[in-house]
């Protein structure tokens, strides 16, 4: 498998529930480029139904964070000429989020996120992301993330 953005997170910062690889009961989301987008694929569980048949709306808003947090760093990287892994990974986090969700998402199929970085000024990034079930466009996201804030580098404990 590919190099994922979240692959190179310190391990201090490497514990959402969505994309945190240290977080064993989390997410797990994985953002790699592909072309000029980033892709995350994500198969939902039984436990992320909304009604019988479909997937709950937090879960499709939580991947849409997770994959542009990890987009955005990787979209920083790539404008400055390097590749994931290449040099330590830039953290950053959620100032905005917007989810449309265009139609009832299904259970049981993967789907497909993909994620463009539509604009990159100082430490903000904004992106569009889209969520697909089957080929079918199913949630469109806006998102603005910012570069970690350092009062947010004092790790405190976490249990995993």
């Amino acid at each position: 498998m590919s190099a994922a953005v979240q692959d190179f997170y310190p391990d201090d910062f490497a514990h959402c529930y969505g994309c945190g690889r240290l977080n064993r009961d989390g997410l797990h989301v994985r953002t790699m480029w592909d072309g000029e987008v980033t892709v995350a694929r994500f198969t939902p569980r039984a436990e992320h139904v909304a009604v019988p048949g479909f997937v709950y709306g937090g879960l499709i808003a939580s991947l849409v964070d997770c994959h542009a947090m990890g987009s955005a760093a990787a979209a920083v990287e790539r404008a400055a000429g390097r590749d994931i892994g290449e040099a330590p990974m830039p953290r950053y986090v959620t100032a905005s989020l917007h989810v449309d969700f265009l139609r009832p998402t299904p259970l049981g199929p993967e789907l497909v996120l993909t994620a463009r970085a539509v604009e990159i000024a100082g430490r903000k990034v904004t992106l569009e992301v889209e969520v697909s079930a089957r080929g079918l466009l199913t949630a469109r996201g806006h998102v603005v993330a910012v570069a970690m804030p350092q009062s947010m580098w004092r790790p405190a404990p976490v249990r995993s």
